[in-house]
């Protein structure tokens, strides 16, 4: 942003043509999307930070450039500081995969035929899997479970039911909101299945185990 030399009362700068990509765009987007949420009207913001409302409605509209005192001025009157107007400036693209509620891939792993039902909840992440994420689902109480054997580390985290894990040679009651993190090469499973549904949160890391 270019800031014009004060003489007297600072000026704003009109712009004829607005770059979308610009920071008099961006930040008259910003200011637009804070009194909105507010539900401020022009006039109020504009009393407030002592400015027009011509002016305020140029600024949110792209059509400005004005000084940082004026900005700051602006941002007091919506209540927040000058610096939370510039913090989504010129950050990169988000590339976040969305998996809405009960849209996960339901897959078939090894514990399949033993009455677990795995949904993937995250998938299409390269040539190289960095990890897992299932959603886990037993409701068979009278099942009995083998161990089961993997590369990584994994975390479950309980949701809801009651069960007996075990890794190695110990074994853990685990509620709803308990966790258990672990290495996958050791065997590992459910020992007993003591109060159905359950449904739990199981994550695999890969990558090499530490020494």
């Amino acid at each position: 942003m270019r800031r014009e030399r004060r003489t007297g009362k600072p000026k704003e700068r009109d712009v004829a043509k607005v770059d979308e990509r610009s920071l008099d765009a961006f930040l008259g987007r910003a200011i637009h999307e804070l009194r909105r949420h507010d539900h401020l009207t022009i006039a109020e913001v504009a009393q407030q930070a002592g400015i027009s409302r011509g002016m305020l409605s140029k600024i949110e509209n792209g059509q400005v450039s004005c000084s940082l005192d004026t900005l700051n001025k602006i941002a007091g009157a919506l209540g927040v500081s000058l610096s939370h107007l510039f913090r989504y400036y010129n950050v990169p693209a988000g590339n976040a995969q969305l998996v809405r509620s009960g849209t996960g891939m339901e897959v078939v792993r090894r514990g399949t035929k033993r009455g677990h039902t795995y949904h993937l909840l995250a998938y299409d992440q390269g040539p190289q899997k960095l990890f897992e994420p299932f959603l886990v689902t037993m409701d068979d109480a009278s099942e009995v479970y083998p161990a089961f054997e993997h590369p990584g580390t994994e975390f479950i985290y309980v949701l809801k039911g009651k069960i007996q894990y075990r890794h190695g040679s110990e074994l853990y009651l685990l509620n709803p909101g308990d966790s258990l993190s672990f290495r996958g090469e050791i065997p590992h499973g459910p020992e007993k299945l003591i109060k159905t549904p359950i449904m739990l949160l199981s994550i695999i890391v890969y990558g090499e185990q530490p020494a």
